[in-house]
């Protein structure tokens, strides 16, 4: 084993050495590059043993407040390179792995990611671990060991084909399993009730389906701390995994049925639950990990020897959106059912151990289950659900007597038509907190999805606007442009993004630094477009300016209004070959998902006006066009250092924060966008001159739409708007076929609740004014250096901590 204090390049090469032999029984002459990768992956991981076993020990001996983050999704990313940069011992690794006659930057592009996650709600919980680490606080994550992750994505004839993600096909080093770590999970059957010792009633669950909870273990290291937090991930296995009774009988199927069905939980991240028993199984997983987490944060409770009248004066649980938060309804059974707690006792406990983050104010996103499926598989916590409504209904009688509409609103159960358990109103009414993750969607929680909870509890309404990471999105994606500012105002910035990084401003005007930054971005854009024509085999210029939008596909991100541009700047060199145009490459990436027909068909448009674009001898040295398949963690290190431009097109009032366009900004991209989630604050931040500004705001986007929005109107007073969607309708980027982009126009013309066409001329407008200042090459890099230095509010070390000042410690 590597110890800390011995961390030479000799050292190194023979604990990889050793790995090789002993953990993989490989001589190096025959060890494969993935070998190679594992052996050095098992000597990093051995160097965070002795940080992991002195946090272990906080976490369940000293007094204090543990942080447990409850996510559905964990987009962690490649842990190899991150963990080599949080350690500060990149240099040694990488010449003592060139000595043995590899390259450490293979190794490290060899690592699978684990696509724990779907797009930024993931990824926010993977930064918040690490800076959690980073800033030593003790905490645990707690999600789902998916066995296949999010889909991989091809491009096929334009369009999204969705591909089953083997990421733990070579298996995972960085994870320890905890075989001894199990717990069991209920589901179904029926309810008794029956009288204590003490005369009270109390019910019994008589489950018809037990499944077993495993715990892996994931050590998140803090940036250059002798400190590692733990992400603790749940497997479902069978309680029975092989009935012996049935082989013998000779149904061989029926011997590893229920093996299958509970495998089933943790098989692959959000099924798709169109169908009932995508519903079904949705709920099952949501449930799962949320009940193995309790029972574990209750079993280190234990360890700790103190009350468990005390759980909520040292634990502290998040709940990440709406996905875990069944286990205000858990944490209440575990109190009252198996430790005969008396019920206002235990709601106190649930009440200020609980904390709600709102991710959207998409109505249509907030969960809700349908009544007799929640009440087939849970019938329990659905009673206690009815409990805790009733007594909250109760309440708000008290506060707003005869206000039957206030009451529908708030309840917990929607009985509007079909029966609804509301998942959001139940985190609602069970946190001691709620926030959103932007100002403007914070104030706009108050004002829309959550209005009736805001005016009846405002105190329990904050905002924590969210933040990334700068050691995966600067020191791991952007070396260069880590030295660069390290070389002017040192490296604490790292480890202090908001304190220290304004200082690289007075850099601005520096025309050596604006070389030296523009030298950087060109190599980044080299990189990304080598990644680009080896993904997709289109060349693109790494001189021309990179006009880049990615993400997850969906219409309120309107995607589609980049395109309207692109097929207007393509009309207009169509109609005046002459015309001076600003060489621009358009790269896009993002995944939609596999049931949303519209996301999918903008991914079908995106790519058929590529392959005309890109075909079109007019548009040589003008305009190119690239889709960046399977868009994750790995590839958007090559894609946020290279972009000049970043999209934050998004219909204001709609997007909650963001968190790509905090990426960009940091690496040195310049915004057009809304007003729209952080948005705001960046425009705040940098200054209002360095940010594109279009659009309506919220509030205009709310008036128009209760006025009345007619998209035909725009396309009336607007001869180039029409021009561009009678291309898209004549079929000239679908081979002729008319009928391929009808229901995305359809939509556009007559009910686009997103607004596009409104937005279509003053986005154009602000697309013109790019231009002209990307030809000013030192306003446009001085501009570039002060959004980097003014960028230091979005640090993810800022968002925790003000989590902890304003939730955490409660």
């Amino acid at each position: 084993m590597l110890a800390q204090q011995d961390l030479s390049v000799e050292s190194i090469k023979q604990a990889i050495l050793d790995n090789l032999a002993l953990a993989l029984a490989r001589q190096p002459r025959y060890a494969t590059r993935h070998d190679w990768y594992t052996a050095v992956a098992l000597t990093v991981r051995s160097l965070l043993a002795s940080y992991w076993y002195a946090g272990t020990n906080v976490r369940t001996e000293d007094r204090v407040r543990v942080v447990a983050y409850l996510s559905a999704e964990f987009l962690l990313g490649p842990h190899l390179h991150n963990n080599l940069v949080g350690l500060g011992i990149y240099s040694q690794v990488e010449r003592a792995v060139t000595e043995l006659g590899q390259d450490l930057g293979d190794l490290i592009w060899d690592e699978q990611e684990p696509g724990l996650g779907n797009g930024g709600l993931g990824r926010l919980a993977a930064c918040y671990m690490e800076s959690m680490a980073t800033q030593q606080m003790a905490a645990i994550g707690y999600g789902i060991r998916y066995e296949f992750g999010i889909f991989r994505q091809l491009i096929r004839d334009g369009a999204q084909v969705e591909m089953t993600d083997e990421w733990l096909r070579l298996g995972n080093p960085w994870e320890i399993a905890r075989p001894e770590n199990v717990y069991l999970v209920q589901f179904g059957g029926s309810v008794e009730s029956y009288t204590d010792d003490s005369g009270s009633v109390r019910a019994l669950w008589l489950p018809d389906r037990i499944v077993r909870g495993v715990a892996y273990d994931t050590p998140v290291l803090g940036y250059r701390v002798p400190w590692v937090n733990l992400l603790r991930l749940w497997r479902a296995q069978a309680h029975e995994e092989f009935n012996f009774q049935q082989f013998n009988a000779g149904n061989y199927y029926g011997a590893v049925e229920d093996m299958v069905q509970s495998e089933n939980i943790s098989k692959v991240l959000y099924p798709n639950d169109e169908q009932v028993e995508g519903k079904i199984l949705r709920l099952e997983q949501q449930y799962f990990f949320v009940s193995c987490s309790l029972q574990d944060m209750l079993r280190l409770h234990q360890l700790r020897r103190r009350a468990l009248a005390e759980f909520h004066k040292y634990w502290a649980i998040q709940l990440n959106d709406t996905h875990p938060s069944i286990g205000i309804a858990e944490l209440m059974r575990l109190l009252v059912d198996v430790n005969q707690f008396a019920w206002n006792e235990a709601w106190d406990i649930t009440r200020r151990t609980f904390a709600y983050t709102n991710h959207t104010l998409l109505p249509e996103a907030l969960e809700k289950w349908p009544l007799p499926i929640f009440a087939r598989l849970l019938p329990r916590h659905l009673e206690i659900i009815y409990e805790i409504n009733r007594r909250f209904l109760d309440q708000v009688r008290e506060r707003a007597p005869g206000d039957d509409g206030r009451l529908a609103r708030l309840s917990i159960i929607d009985e509007s038509g079909d029966k609804f358990v509301r998942m959001a109103h139940l985190a609602a009414v069970g946190s001691h907190k709620i926030n959103g993750v932007a100002e403007l969607h914070s104030e706009l929680l108050k004002e829309t999805v959550m209005r009736d909870f805001a005016e009846l509890q405002p105190e329990k309404f904050t905002n924590v606007t969210n933040g990334v990471t700068p050691r995966r999105w600067m020191a791991v994606s952007n070396p260069g442009l880590t030295y660069l500012i390290t070389s002017k105002i040192g490296d604490g910035w790292l480890s202090h993004l908001e304190r220290d990084l304004r200082r690289f401003e007075e850099c601005a005007d520096d025309e050596e630094v604006q070389d030296a930054v523009r030298l950087i971005k060109y190599a980044n854009k080299r990189r990304l477009a080598e990644m680009i024509e080896r993904t997709t085999r289109i060349k693109v210029n790494p001189e021309s300016m990179f006009d880049v939008q990615t993400k997850r596909i969906h219409e309120y991100k309107r995607q589609h209004l980049n395109v309207l541009h692109i097929i207007t700047l393509y009309e207009r060199i169509k109609h005046d070959p002459g015309l001076e145009v600003l060489p621009r490459t358009f790269v896009f990436g993002g995944k939609a998902a596999p049931g949303y027909a519209m996301a999918k068909l903008i991914i079908k448009l995106i790519n058929a006006v590529g392959e005309v674009v890109n075909q079109d001898p007019a548009m040589r040295g003008r305009l190119k066009v690239a889709f960046v398949p399977d868009f994750n963690v790995k590839t958007s290190q090559h894609i946020y250092p290279a972009a000049d431009l970043s999209e934050q097109i998004s219909t204001a009032g709609k997007e909650a924060s963001g968190t790509g366009n905090m990426k960009f900004s940091l690496n040195g991209a310049l915004t057009i966008g809304t007003l729209d989630g952080a948005n705001v604050e960046i425009r705040q931040e940098v200054g209002e001159e360095n940010f594109f500004l279009f659009g309506m705001t919220a509030e205009q986007v709310q008036a128009l739409v209760r006025d009345g929005y007619h998209p035909r109107e725009y396309v009336a007073k607007n001869p180039e708007l029409g021009e561009v969607l009678n291309l898209i309708e004549s079929g000239a980027f679908s081979r002729g076929d008319r009928q391929t982009f009808k229901p995305l126009l359809d939509s556009l013309l007559n009910h686009d609740p997103f607004l596009v066409l409104a937005d279509y001329q003053s986005y154009v407008n602000c697309q013109g004014e790019v231009s002209k200042v990307y030809r000013d090459e030192r306003r446009w890099t001085r501009t570039s250096i002060l959004n980097i230095a003014r960028s230091g509010k979005f640090s993810s070390d800022r968002a925790v901590h003000e989590y902890r000042e304003k939730i955490w410690r409660g």
